[in-house]
């Protein structure tokens, strides 16, 4: 079929169409009516020769076409949406604009305290809606309603434009007062009692079953490399609460150096090096194809990555 006898706002409805799995939602996205909506339905499964999406008990269902179509379609959207875009500068000075932010407390603590130090001079009318990552999820960031996601990632889609920060390696936060200062080697750190902290990725969280050892991050699949297995008593998704624990009790919490550094000044706490080898971890910063070319979004990522950069 030659692509100049297609109606490109086709194009726009199978986008939201796969993105929102039904008829009425996509509808409402586009504020069209359901029936104009179903009728595009038609004229793209007519365009493509293909049902696209098909209703099963779990909703309507996109087949194997559509699934393929889905990232292309995204992505020719993304390129035309940058091109017909205006280009105007982005004057921070003057700026009101409003960007949200999904981190973790761990990158609120070391990155973004220095990121809004800085804005309140270069930027000081933005704001930053900073959310936490079990607020928000991939299609959020896809979608382009939340600016970017700042975060240690497993993995990420791959229509997702990313950046590492930094890299950061593991330090070991105890009491001062820890027997454990004197002889901190491995047979004194399995002997101890730990506090787990970690929070990755996007979306609600579950639960944390100690016994799934291959589930609890970087620290314990390094320890079960080698054979061994920490007393975990403690769980949580809060870096300040690891180390106010470490810090009250004698515990220890194993974390990136820094999260640990945060108390460095503190006479009350010791930052020890763990006693096995912890590969680094990356802090990376992820952002929709929608916003790749924004101008004040450019602004933005700049200057984080400048400030990664300086801390690093």
């Amino acid at each position: 079929m030659n692509i100049a006898k297609i109606d490109l706002n086709l194009l726009v409805y199978l986008d939201v169409l796969l993105r929102e799995g039904s008829v009425t939602k996509a509808a409402n996205h586009l504020s069209i009516t359901q029936p104009a909506m179903s009728n595009g339905l038609k004229r793209l499964r007519d365009v493509f020769k293909d049902p696209l999406l098909v209703r099963t008990s779990d909703g309507m269902t996109p087949t194997k076409r559509a699934t393929e179509l889905q990232p292309v379609i995204r992505d020719v959207l993304a390129k035309l949406e940058s091109a017909i875009q205006p280009e105007t500068e982005f004057s921070p000075i003057s700026s009101t604009r409003t960007f949200r932010i999904m981190a973790s407390d761990y990158a609120e603590s070391t990155l973004l305290l220095e990121v809004i130090r800085r804005l309140s001079q270069l930027a000081p009318n933005i704001t930053l809606d900073l959310i936490t990552p079990s607020d928000v999820s991939f299609h959020d960031v896809e979608q382009g309603r939340v600016d970017m996601a700042i975060n240690r990632f497993e993995e990420l889609p791959l229509s997702f434009h990313q950046k590492v920060i930094w890299y950061d390696t593991f330090s070991c936060v105890v009491n001062s007062s820890n027997p454990i200062v004197k002889q901190f080697d491995l047979y004194n750190y399995l002997a101890s009692r730990h506090i787990w902290v970690s929070k990755t990725g996007f979306g609600v969280g579950v639960g944390i079953d100690p016994t799934e050892v291959q589930k609890l991050g970087w620290v314990d699949a390094e320890l079960t490399k080698i054979g061994k297995k920490r007393d975990i008593c403690v769980f949580t998704r809060h870096y300040h609460v690891a180390l106010q624990l470490a810090k009250a009790q004698n515990l220890v919490a194993t974390l990136p150096s820094k999260a640990a550094n945060l108390y460095k000044s503190d006479p009350q706490v010791e930052i020890l090096t763990p006693p096995f080898d912890i590969p680094p971890i990356a802090l990376k910063m992820a952002w929709s194809a929608l916003l790749q070319h924004d101008a004040g979004h450019i602004w933005l990522r700049r200057l984080i990555t400048d400030i990664g950069a300086e801390l690093s």
